[in-house]
């Protein structure tokens, strides 16, 4: 099967496994897992894959649905149902509740606004018990954790001044106001990490 004509992220499939070392321990416990912002679906797709006890939800804004639900189909997985639309900014909401959320290289690319909207929205995605897992760079005490973040984050910057790595304390108190609180907080390759959270 020949995906070449889709959208391809050579950065998922770098840490793609990475990732799954982590969620394999996250979401042992978890039935369904809602994926924000999938983007071209190669997370989800391999994850699904790999983690076949649970049912992976993935969803994006509608411009990005047609190629997502384009891989999705073609990996004929039955516990990857067609994707959702949904967008962080208006009121769009799924209809169901999910006990895992994942979201992976989306805070850094969102305005610091909808970064505060995604998690006072958890609430309306998340199950009462609910784990949270969520991939990307972030700053420690007001301070890059390397050069190529600090030129990433000039790269962003200069696309959109909205856009920027996020401080992981801040998104830390962002959480918890949610009843989200920190269990891990995992060095991940390239300078990333990933934040693992329960409520």
């Amino acid at each position: 099967m020949n995906d070449s004509d889709l959208p391809y992220s050579q950065a998922c499939e770098n840490n793609k496994s990475p990732i799954l070392s982590v969620l394999n321990q996250a979401f042992a416990n978890c039935q369904q897992v809602l994926e924000i912002g999938s983007g071209t679906g190669q997370h989800a797709v391999y994850f699904a894959s790999q983690l076949a006890h649970l049912s992976w939800q993935s969803s994006d804004q509608h411009c990005n649905l047609p190629a997502l639900a384009e891989r999705i189909r073609r990996a004929a997985l039955a516990n990857l149902p067609p994707p959702l639309a949904l967008d962080i900014s208006d009121d769009s909401t799924p209809e169901q509740r999910f006990d895992g959320i994942f979201t992976a290289n989306t805070l850094h690319i969102i305005s610091w606004p909808l970064v505060k909207r995604l998690f006072r929205r958890l609430d309306e995605f998340a199950a009462q018990e609910a784990t949270l897992c969520i991939y990307g760079p972030f700053n420690y005490q007001g301070e890059f954790t390397s050069a190529s973040n600090q030129a990433f984050d000039a790269s962003l910057k200069s696309r959109d001044p909205a856009m920027g790595i996020r401080h992981s304390e801040d998104i830390l108190q962002l959480a918890a106001a949610e009843g989200f609180l920190l269990q891990q907080d995992i060095a991940m390759p390239a300078n990333n990490r990933l934040l693992w959270f329960k409520r």
